[in-house]
């Protein structure tokens, strides 16, 4: 069954909490899956991450931890408790152990599990592939792909053949799928659960038979069928020629259609994430405060630089760094932001928008027209490219909220589609082999520098393209462009802690100065000592 991506499921959102959309927001709703699959009961987990995998190193330090052990919880990915996720689990008597070792894993993100209850054990293995979006590739030995965006009922058993021929007679769903593992079972892919009732006809084929449902968890679900009007710039300006639409509008046509929802519903939608945006910056430039991080709240000082205008001239620019350093210090203090396309890089695209657009006294309605505009782009790179930082470097983050926020300022200023379209080209040209090299694992520095980068970089080519400069190679080749460029990084600088400012004499102090407070009881905001609790519960190996 054929997919696309969603402008909400997997480029502007999740709305969530933590350092990093591919291992906070991804692995809660792998969590949430695993949960679902045991029944809501979890009493042992064995977790395994692949020696060569980014996980082995960054699970901990970026919130893979956090976020997994969260969604064996039932919370969602904006829960005020996540901080406070190890003493909850230990509360919920979930014995937890966590091994490292090499078995083949062919994705940096991979998550291996065996779930256990006083009932039942049950294997799954899911991947994290950016911006918090996730595949679930293999339940009990048996190849599946789930990404979360059905309703999937599973249905166990030991005549699958029969039961799969009765539902196809019976029931109108979007796909039904045999299994055959260590356990058969039928999947069943729905807008909604399978009737209760219909248990009882199907124990008249199978007595035995166990029915597992596993809820959605994307925002935006999918159905058979699905088809979207373009999904490539060149084939969003041959489905433009008669129409003569600007980019936000085209965005609203296309997420209309793969998400099967009204143009003002759309609309409505980017406007409610635009109103986080706006509350998450504000919050950040009033300052924060959390103990577990590297850099404090600068964008208070730099408001009050603003203000004594001691800063180089330049209101609008200015007023963008101020926004996004806000937003990524709301990041690091655990407060609401949205992914944007990814957790680190959350402040790079709404900083721009929101901060152009107040700086101008734009309203509402025109941020969420940008971001609409931001939103196909990031489509685009989403269905050819990627988001995650552990396949193609901070240019797959960083690299992609730049492009993204100069088409989105392209719109705020009326230019043209194609001046739209220039700009994100230009900016993703300027963005290629950005690598990805984060410090101590807290997706802090040099993530903050780089945010403000792609902000800034946004603005001086959005200007570009209004001043009519050539973009030279085509948006599409260089999306197709970054997925090679990505491949070629090294692996040590994609988000492992393997390479570049991660490895410094600094950074290694830095990293063991936030170890030691941890192991000594310095970080309190999950109540108590972190590493005391961790060992109560469950051995990293």
């Amino acid at each position: 069954m054929v997919s696309y991506p969603s402008i909400f499921n997997d480029v502007i959102g999740p709305v969530m909490r933590g350092p990093s959309s591919s291992h906070c927001a991804a692995s809660l709703r792998i969590g949430r899956i695993c949960r679902d699959l045991m029944d809501g009961e979890i009493t042992e987990v064995l977790i395994e991450f692949d020696t060569n995998g980014s996980l082995a190193t960054t699970h901990k330090g970026q919130g893979s931890d956090m976020g997994l052990f969260s969604g064996f919880l039932g919370w969602e990915a904006y829960d005020e408790r996540l901080p406070n996720y190890l003493q909850a689990v230990d509360e919920a008597g979930i014995k937890i152990t966590i091994d490292i070792h090499s078995f083949g894993a062919t994705h940096p993100n991979t998550y291996k599990l065996t779930l256990k209850n006083n009932r039942e054990t049950h294997e799954l293995t899911a991947l994290s592939t950016g911006g918090g979006m996730i595949q679930v590739i293999e339940i009990d030995g048996a190849a599946v792909s789930m990404a979360g965006d059905f309703y999937g009922t599973l249905i166990y058993t030991s005549s699958p053949e029969l039961v799969a021929d009765f539902l196809a007679k019976t029931v109108v769903v979007d796909e039904i799928i045999i299994h055959r593992g260590v356990m058969n079972f039928v999947e069943v892919k729905s807008n909604k659960f399978l009737q209760d009732d219909i248990k009882t006809d199907l124990e008249s084929l199978d007595k035995a038979i166990v029915i597992k449902k596993i809820a959605a968890v994307l925002p935006v679900l999918s159905r058979k069928d699905l088809t979207v009007p373009f999904i490539t710039a060149a084939e969003m300006l041959e489905y433009n020629q008669d129409k003569n639409l600007s980019l936000w509008e085209l965005a609203i046509h296309y997420e209309s259609a793969r998400g099967n929802i009204s143009y003002d519903e759309v609309f409505e939608k980017m406007r409610s994430i635009v109103v986080i945006m706006q509350n998450a910056i504000e919050i950040g430039i009033n300052g924060t405060s959390y103990a577990d991080r590297i850099l404090g709240p600068q964008s208070v000082n730099f408001k009050e630089q603003i203000k004594k205008k001691t800063l180089v001239e330049g209101d609008v620019l200015n007023n963008v760094v101020l926004c996004t350093s806000a937003m990524m210090e709301v990041k690091s203090s655990m407060g609401v932001i949205v992914a944007a396309p990814t957790a680190g890089s959350c402040g790079a695209l709404p900083g721009a928008v929101i901060g152009t657009a107040t700086t101008l006294k734009l309203s509402q309605d025109e941020m969420v027209k940008a971001m609409l505009a931001a939103g196909i782009i990031g489509v685009f790179i989403a269905a050819h490219a990627t988001f995650a930082a552990e396949v193609g470097g901070c240019m797959a983050e960083c690299g992609s909220g730049s492009g993204m926020a100069a088409a989105g300022l392209v719109v705020l200023k009326n230019g043209t589609l194609a001046q739209s379209l220039a700009a994100a080209s230009m900016t993703l040209q300027a963005s290629l082999g950005m690598i990805c090299d984060m410090i101590a694992d807290r997706v802090e520095a040099p993530c903050l520098n780089r945010n403000v980068m792609a902000a800034s970089t946004a603005i001086s080519i959005a200007n570009m393209a209004l001043a009519d400069y050539d973009q030279v190679i085509p948006l599409d080749e260089v999306i197709e462009t970054m997925k090679k460029v990505g491949d070629a990084i090294p692996n040590t600088l994609r988000c492992t802690g393997l390479g570049g400012l991660a490895i410094t004499k600094t950074a290694k102090k830095i990293e063991a100065k936030l170890e030691h407070r941890d192991t000594e009881g310095g970080h309190r905001d999950a109540e108590g000592d972190v590493e005391t609790q961790r060992k109560t519960f469950f051995k990293v190996c």
